[in-house]
């Protein structure tokens, strides 16, 4: 009897021990960029596990499929749980996909930006009879412009939500932003768009932005005069890549080194917005989660940093931008239904971090 005790201690102090080296054996804050085709997905996973998902994917038809790649990335990750999920607005493609995906892995907390300002029958009938029943198993916290969401070992704040923005600049910004001068406001935004969660990241030197669907004229209210953010290494572009979002008082004044843009082959990507990227003053690499026919080769990147293919590639890509005529039917766009890929970040407190195009596997150091 005393042999059986003294072999089960040791077989559970074996166990504690390489369960306590697998836990420490992760130094880097982990990011998975999940292709949702054009919406939005981004797992963020830290050295002591603890995991914060911004936005679920579409719904509809694209519900199961982006829940489905959402798990395959918290599964490479070794995720069995989402301790935090944000999501960022109340569009179908940022939250389409949670109730699939609340139905594949336990959700412990979620957070929104409360009321749906831009009511349809069908957001309207998921706020109403969904989502609560989702939230009852778990926390939910409405977040507001200055609130840290507590994530050991990261210093997340929320910079935007519901339509208000940060008042005081972030520790070490704050200086007068030399883009507000010659960037014009747009129309003003009444949609869901314009009352996105967005996310200020630290980790150690490492600083991550993601603004959700942040539009232009919010843009400018958080960086004009002055830029209350300071600077990112890393951008998770905004809004798929559309020129609604994405202004140069936000994007140039960041200066990241590396931007990834979670688009679709024909949502985001447009030429105004990729001038914007391409001109930022530091920008390494722009990676691309699909080429988009919106910039045609005239205004992509090279296909080391596209992550994905289409199910029926085309024979021949064209050069220029597709522009769709009013009142002109475009044809059908090119589905993605097959294998995805996902960009995989992986950053270090000293403020290093690669990003790896899982597709390909080429990995680039940004030191």
């Amino acid at each position: 009897m005393r042999k059986t005790m003294s072999l089960l201690l040791a077989l559970v102090l074996c166990a504690a021990l390489s369960g306590a080296q697998t836990r420490t054996a992760r130094t880097t804050l982990d990011m998975y960029v999940v292709d949702v085709e054009g919406g939005n997905g981004v797992l963020f996973v830290t050295p002591s596990g603890e995991s914060m998902l911004i936005d679920t994917g579409n719904a509809g038809a694209g519900a199961v499929r982006d829940a489905e790649r959402i798990m395959a990335a918290a599964k490479d990750a070794g995720v069995t749980q989402i301790d935090h999920l944000i999501i960022t607005h109340w569009h179908g493609d940022h939250f389409g996909g949670l109730a699939e995906l609340a139905s594949r892995i336990p959700i412990k907390q979620y957070i929104d930006h409360g009321p749906n300002v831009q009511p349809t029958p069908a957001v309207d009938e998921f706020l109403q009879k969904t989502y609560p029943q989702l939230y009852g198993k778990a926390t939910h916290t409405v977040v507001k412009p200055g609130d840290k969401i507590p994530i050991a070992g990261l210093d997340w704040r929320v910079v935007a939500a519901a339509g208000q923005v940060l008042n005081t600049p972030l520790p070490g910004a704050g200086r007068q932003n030399p883009y507000c001068a010659s960037t014009k406001a747009q129309d003003p935004d009444p949609t869901e768009n314009a009352q996105s969660v967005s996310s200020f990241v630290t980790f150690g030197r490492f600083r991550v932005v993601h603004m959700g669907d942040l539009t232009w004229n919010k843009e400018m209210d958080l960086m004009c005069p002055n830029n209350r953010l300071g600077t990112a290494d890393l951008f998770i572009v905004s809004h798929h890549g559309q020129a609604i979002s994405n202004s140069p008082v936000l994007v140039h004044a960041l200066q990241p080194r590396a931007a990834i843009m979670n688009n679709g082959v024909r949502k985001g990507g447009q030429p105004d917005a990729m001038k914007v990227l391409f001109s930022s003053p530091g920008l390494e690499d722009l990676w691309e989660m699909h080429f988009s026919q919106l910039s045609g080769q005239e205004f992509t990147v090279p296909g080391m940093f596209i992550a994905n293919l289409v199910d029926d590639p085309p024979a021949a890509i064209a050069v220029a931008p597709l522009v769709q005529q009013p009142g002109q039917q475009a044809p059908p766009a090119p589905q993605h239904n097959g294998n995805a890929y996902y960009f995989k970040v992986s950053a270090q407190q000293d403020g290093s971090f690669t990003v790896a195009n899982m597709r390909n596997g080429f990995v680039k150091n940004y030191k």
